[in-house]
């Protein structure tokens, strides 16, 4: 029988709960990863599942997701006259907070440039797409909507028609999918009294001036909705979405567009990395470094465990040793040992990882190349973490038998 099996069998409760321990510390470790692949996932969602090939956003700004991007709604119809512009949407997002059953509800809203887009990409597991351009919403199932829920947003009420899964916001809240009248309508409504006095500071303006004391009619006008004024323009959104003709030249009408003073242009994959590099990336980093943390400590706990069970045994090994056994006999003995002891702990982190992971507040995504790198980890850390005990075991002389 191999030794190592024989002495595991020998201090069977002891293995196991070391295995478990350091199981459960490659588990953190893989999860750490799979937190990491989550929000970079949630971070670049909208980008690639929008699939624009390009985005028209606020001069010398890094687009909706990295920063406050605000244009003209008109810009839209400038990009659908640009040759080779195929598609242009209006798009929205913004995030909000609100109470729900006593508990605070965030919410992600991101309007759909109704009626060319109607969601009907979006992946529904129950419901419908948008069918009307107002007072509907598509929400992700991390919110807890239903189909056929109704949620007041300002001052209108919303239906939930259909109900979505993996749809997370860069910030890991929910998105909820609304037309861009709807989200903008969410996004700058205010009170009724807040209303009423910036009407009233209107009149007051108009008052003090030359033009309102000539022309009375004016002042009736100040105090018209803002929608109904011509000074003041439409809201703003947060950026235009272009797709272009099939063999229509990317860098040709990018540089077409790039001629307007009020905007930037970015390809898709621009816009990709702009999120990887900025919000994304000192997550990342700050993740990255718990990770080889979380390793060279399950290395060091490693080494102490396999320093100590070849103590445990050092009166055995001595009596191999004096039987005759050669060095490569008791090398193995401690490095099959430390290799069982991985082998169970990376298989236990795997299983508890599975049952534990979908109860975390951010999506953890396991990949199968984070598990061939942790595979290689705890192979790395098993060697390194036994030859102390190894070193320890190549030490003993015989005659400690009779010590």
């Amino acid at each position: 029988m191999n030794l190592a099996i024989r002495d595991v069998r020998h201090n069977a409760g002891r293995f196991l709960l070391t295995a478990v321990g350091l199981g459960l510390l490659l588990m953190i470790v893989m999860g750490m990863g799979g937190i990491y692949n989550g929000i970079e996932s949630d971070a670049v969602l909208l980008v690639e599942e929008m699939d624009a090939d390009l985005w028209i956003v606020q001069r010398d700004t890094r687009g909706p997701f990295a920063e406050l991007s605000r244009l003209p709604a008109n810009v839209e119809d400038r990009a659908l006259v640009v040759p080779g512009v195929l598609e242009a949407r209006r798009f929205v997002t913004h995030t909000i907070q609100r109470e729900r059953h006593g508990r605070p509800l965030r919410i992600s809203i991101v309007g759909l440039a109704w009626p060319t887009d109607r969601g009907a990409w979006l992946p529904l597991i129950s419901g419908r797409p948008l069918g009307q351009g107002h007072y509907e919403m598509v929400a992700d199932r991390t919110l807890g909507l239903a189909v056929g829920e109704a949620i007041r947003l300002g001052k209108d009420v919303y239906t939930v028609v259909g109900v979505t899964r993996d749809m997370i916001g860069s910030g890991g809240d929910g998105l909820a999918f609304l037309t861009v009248a709807d989200a903008l309508a969410v996004q700058f409504d205010s009170v009724g009294e807040a209303t009423r006095l910036e009407r009233a500071a209107r009149r007051g303006r108009a008052e003090g001036m030359d033009i309102g004391l000539t022309q009375p009619g004016l002042l009736e006008r100040a105090e018209l909705p803002a929608s109904a004024l011509p000074a003041i323009g439409s809201p703003m959104v947060s950026a235009v979405m272009v797709r272009l003709k099939p063999g229509a030249d990317i860098e040709t009408v990018r540089g077409n567009m790039a001629g307007w003073a009020d905007v930037t242009v970015y390809t898709g994959e621009e816009e990709r990395q702009l999120l990887l590099q900025g919000p994304v990336d000192r997550a990342r980093r700050q993740i990255g470094l718990f990770r080889v943390l979380l390793v060279a400590i399950s290395a060091i706990i490693m080494s102490l465990i396999l320093y100590t069970m070849t103590l445990d045994k050092i009166h055995d090994i001595a009596l191999l040793k004096l039987m005759g056994a050669k060095g490569g006999m008791i090398f193995g003995l401690v490095l099959q040992e430390a290799f069982l002891l991985g082998g169970v702990a990376y298989v236990l982190a795997y299983f508890i990882g599975l049952q534990l992971f979908p109860f975390f507040p951010r999506r953890v995504i396991i990949t199968d190349g984070m598990l061939v790198w942790l595979a290689f980890a705890v192979f790395a850390i098993c060697v390194v973490g036994s030859s102390l005990g190894i070193w320890k075991a190549m030490r003993v002389e015989p005659n400690e038998v009779l010590s």
